[in-house]
């Protein structure tokens, strides 16, 4: 009888990357390995990495270190390492100089190949240091193991071409390249028809989904429009939405659809226009304003979700306060807020007027203060309304239910099922939880 093997990914970043484990997932399940919660257990251990700020690599390298001791103990462990950070030639030299524990190595282009690199490692015991410059074609036929619970993640483009100053993406990822539009509708349908509940739209900037495409008909706004066709109880969620590209078109399917998440995720990033520019995010904050005017105008329940970075070099207090205003003026029912992170590389981290840890700890923490008071004061206005939420988890005779915004309530001494939706009145906030029940029409 042959031994049973197993695997551990350990997964950094973004959904992209949550996403791309379950394709290496979806490999080593093909080849016969079982997952494994941990490390000590493992025949092969695999890290997915991420590049967007360098405390995430410092940390995923102390991890790959601390595997040094399990490959002395298990001299036939496998240690692959991928993802953002290793399609970056100056860390892929790196981990092969410093990490000799390391056996395979490769970069974003190429994560299609995992599974013939460990078939080669596995047969000749000869390391394997492998990157490319960019992706020829999409590969459709990667076996996927799916781990996100009811939520299934579907990729409709790869790359990106906006080459903000802060940003590596472009770098590691390379220009874009939009999915067939065909192959997304055939992978949403059997999502739905699977059960999933949720399914989210993964791209750079899913905006410009089809602009690679000689086609006028191939736009985001489209997509959508055809996956809200698709019968079925499941709500369609998409991320990330650049503003520079979000049409009116969009806004509006997502106004008049049935299916389509009304919360919106929109990185504003700044809410002044110097620094904008400086960020090359190409919109004006005057621009960006339009759009949430024209979402709340449209959506009249719309929640709006963002990104910013605060410290970003030159930054002034006045100009912080630009974002800390526009943070209260939006109202928005979530806010992703980063201190600016150089990353070799990319034009800003040769700009002059880095600024200080202190002030960008002291201007982060100012903004997510407020962000936590808006929200707390918004959550007031749940009660006593009816929802459509799905029921993510079951606590002893209470369940979890999820709203459209992500919200959690509380529904207690329960028999709902986890996996299936349902309208819930919001009957009261306490602590700061939701709790609610179940519509009986």
């Amino acid at each position: 009888m042959e031994k049973k093997l197993y695997y551990k990914i350990n997964t950094y970043g973004c959904q992209m990357n949550v996403h791309e484990s379950e394709k290496i997932a979806g490999m080593l399940e093909d080849m016969g390995y079982t997952s494994c919660d941990d490390e000590k257990d493992a025949d092969i251990i695999v890290f997915n990495t991420c590049a967007i700020r360098d405390g995430a690599e410092t940390k995923v390298l102390g991890n790959i270190g601390a595997t040094k001791k399990l490959k002395k103990l298990k001299p036939d462990l496998i240690i692959a390492v991928c993802g953002c950070m290793t399609q970056q030639k100056a860390r892929a030299d790196l981990i092969k100089e410093k990490y000799p524990q390391v056996s395979i190595v490769f970069g974003t282009h190429n994560l299609s190949e995992f599974q013939n690199y460990l078939l080669r490692y596995k047969k000749d015991k000869k390391k394997i240091f492998e990157l490319w410059d960019k992706t020829e074609q999409i590969n459709e036929h990667v076996p996927l193991y799916r781990t996100s619970g009811y939520n299934a993640w579907v990729n409709i483009m790869y790359g990106c071409n906006n080459f903000c100053t802060y940003c590596i993406v472009p770098y590691v990822r390379g220009r874009e390249i939009s999915r067939n539009f065909d192959d997304i509708i055939c992978e949403v349908k059997e999502l739905v028809s699977e059960g999933y509940a949720t399914i989210t739209l993964l791209g750079q900037n899913v905006n410009s989904y089809g602009n690679d495409i000689d086609d006028k008909n191939i736009t985001f706004a489209n997509l959508l429009k055809e996956l809200d066709k698709i019968e079925g109880d499941y709500v369609l969620k998409f991320m990330t939405s650049h503003p520079k590209d979000l049409s009116c078109e969009v806004i509006d399917v997502i106004a008049n659809s049935k299916h389509i998440s009304h919360t919106i995720h929109l990185p504003v990033q700044s809410g002044n226009n110097r620094i904008l520019k400086l960020m090359n995010r190409r919109y004006t904050i005057e621009h960006y304003k339009s759009l949430i005017d024209a979402i709340k105008q449209k959506i009249s329940d719309a929640k709006i979700t963002t990104d910013i970075i605060v410290g970003f070099p030159t930054e002034t207090e006045e100009e912080f306060m630009d974002t800390y205003n526009l943070v209260k003026d939006v109202g928005y029912s979530g806010v992703f807020a980063f201190m600016y992170s150089p990353r070799a590389g990319t034009p800003a981290s040769k700009m002059e007027g880095q600024i200080d840890d202190k002030t960008k700890h002291d201007r982060v923490n100012r903004l997510l203060k407020l962000s936590r008071q808006i929200i707390q004061n918004q959550s007031k206005t749940y009660v006593g309304n009816r929802y459509k939420a799905l029921c993510t988890e079951k606590k002893g005779t209470n369940t979890i239910c999820t709203l459209d915004c992500g919200k959690s309530v509380i529904v207690e001494n329960s028999d709902i099922k986890p996996g299936k939706f349902y309208n819930i009145l919001v009957n009261k906030l306490e602590k700061n939880m939701l709790y609610g029940t179940v519509c009986k029409d």
